[in-house]
């Protein structure tokens, strides 16, 4: 047996029972774990041309899986202005002005991670920044990336000069009482009216772009990653990289399906399942039920304090139930964006339709279908227990309560919900205990997405950027323990790949990541200074500190 990997003087940690194994070494073959042992068993099984590497007492946990990313697209969209650190308008202006200063003449200006609260009370839309823009073709992605403000010369540049209509239910050109664009676009459809005139990157750029990202990621511990879309030429970026030896993360690729879609394009989405190449694959569909709550296009059982989020994303929810269906009885699982109480509670009834058409089962001999629900950003009590009930997915992202909303609900999600919908915040604690299976994420580019930060968000609730600050809803925090399952073994779940990932265990994965300290342990507010000191793919080191 060739080991080309075996790690020694170990402290292996399983995250399901938050114990560590007798075990202090392991032996990698072929990308799996071939042994586990004492340092002197394992070593033996080394020959002249393995890498023997003495952690001296490290953690080693199965590989971190970001549940929700997109790194592809966030590649591209975190190419320019990152206007997350402002905090008011004045610190926005300072910031596209310097970023003006470096443009030649008609050159765009992009930013992204702009937080819509540092409007205030004001209308979002560019008014604050016209003097400061005046010429200029901008597009500043909002936070959420379901938004944009673009200058007027950008809107010039694409023709847009009023109110259009759009198959995208939620998606809007917002206009003010005159009908003139304020620069505030609404969802993809919106968006893409001014992003198909701006200047794209080559492929080259793509490509390296994405290298970078994902380089990044693995250096933070992740070893892989659930991809809710693929858009564009994403599968051939990820082709290219996996054929050249280039893709440190194992990706699982959701494309999307969106409203319109019709049987032939269902048809479509079920043949490209299993697709892919040795590191990745695309593995379900991704849909959206509504948008987001910060910028009134989420689905609420009542409308927000500004009598907006009260339509779906699809115009017609009953087709939305009725493309479900189709995919359950394919065996096809799926992962629909769900923000809202009322979307949420869509998506969980479509679900229990295609399940009960199918007597819970997938068609065509399928078994289990895990369908899962993304985000979940407020729900009522009568939603919990219905995710354990029909074996359906909690996909969260904590860092977004996180960084994105005050403990004292003065933030603009909190104030569109109201105190009893803020209130039910990321209710994690409460899936958790209601026997769902939780699923951590960071929705990157939307949030960070080193893995440690997501866990210690799901243990503290507090902003990263201030760690002295309350905890929003510190009452539904997860354990630390529960914070790496969720990335762990959960996410393993998630992908029915539970016989094969999330443990440490012989015929497992050998999808590693090594830590300077016990995460268990460690204080939730100082666990992202834990080092990370070695993560391995497949059996092949993806980065290494340089202390090991």
């Amino acid at each position: 047996m060739r080991t080309p990997l075996v790690l020694l003087s170990a402290r292996l940690l399983d995250p399901v029972s938050g114990a560590f194994l007798p075990e202090t070494a392991l032996a990698v073959s072929d990308g799996r774990i071939a042994a586990l042992g004492d340092d002197r068993e394992v070593r033996a099984l080394a020959d002249s041309t393995a890498e023997v590497v003495d952690l001296k007492g490290a953690v080693v946990t199965p590989g971190l899986v970001d549940g929700h990313l997109h790194p592809v697209s966030g590649a591209e969209l975190t190419h320019g202005l990152d206007l997350s650190g402002c905090g008011d308008l004045a610190e926005v202006r300072a910031a596209l002005a310097r970023g003006v200063r470096g443009l030649e003449r008609g050159q765009w200006l992009s930013g992204w991670g702009l937080d819509p609260n540092v409007f205030g009370d004001r209308p979002v839309g560019t008014a604050p920044f016209d003097s400061v823009l005046d010429g200029v073709p901008a597009f500043l992605l909002l936070f959420d990336a379901h938004s944009a403000l673009a200058s007027r010369r950008a809107l010039e540049l694409a023709g847009v000069d009023g109110p259009r209509t759009f198959d995208q239910a939620s998606a809007e050109v917002v206009c003010d009482e005159r009908g003139r664009p304020t620069g505030l676009l609404q969802e993809d459809a919106a968006c893409e009216l001014v992003e198909r005139v701006a200047p794209r990157p080559t492929h080259r750029e793509q490509r390296e772009r994405l290298a970078a990202v994902l380089r990044s990621m693995a250096a933070a511990g992740l070893t892989g990653g659930h991809v809710m879309d693929a858009n564009g030429s994403s599968l051939d970026l990820l082709s290219e990289l996996d054929a050249a030896g280039e893709l440190p993360l194992r990706l699982r690729v959701a494309p999307w399906c969106q409203p319109g879609t019709d049987a032939d394009g269902v048809r479509a989405l079920v043949d490209r399942q299993g697709t892919g190449g040795r590191l990745w694959r695309v593995a379900g569909v991704k849909l959206f039920m509504d948008g987001t709550i910060d910028n009134g296009t989420a689905w609420l059982e009542r409308p927000d304090c500004h009598g907006e989020s009260t339509h779906a994303f699809w115009p017609d929810p009953a087709a939305y139930t009725e493309v479900i269906g189709a995919f359950h009885r394919a065996g096809v699982p799926t992962a629909t964006h769900a923000i809202g109480d009322a979307a949420v509670r869509h998506a969980l009834d479509s679900v229990e339709k295609a399940r009960a058409a199918t007597g819970g089962r997938g068609g065509n001999g399928a078994g289990e279908v895990r369908h899962r629900i993304e985000h979940i950003e407020t729900v009522p009590d009568d939603t919990l227990n219905r995710f354990a009930e029909l074996g359906v997915l909690a996909s969260m992202q904590p860092t977004h309560c996180c960084e994105f909303t005050r403990a004292d609900h003065t933030d603009n999600w909190s104030r569109r919900l109201g105190e009893e919908r803020a209130a039910r915040a990321w209710r994690c604690r409460d899936l958790w205990d209601s026997g769902a299976t939780v699923v951590l994420g960071s929705d990157w580019p939307i949030a960070p997405y080193p893995p440690l930060g997501v866990m210690a968000g799901a243990r503290h609730r507090r902003p990263g950027r201030n760690l002295s600050l309350p905890p929003h809803a510190p009452e539904q925090a997860l354990t630390a323990l529960e914070a790496l399952r969720a990335m762990t073994a959960n996410a393993a779940y998630a992908a029915a790949e539970e016989h094969e990932a999330g443990r440490l265990a012989v015929g497992h994965r050998a999808d590693l990541t090594v830590l300077g300290g016990d995460p268990l342990t460690t204080p939730a507010t100082e666990l992202t200074e834990l080092p990370v000191l070695l993560t391995v793919l497949d059996g092949r080191p993806t980065h290494r500190h340089p202390d090991l």
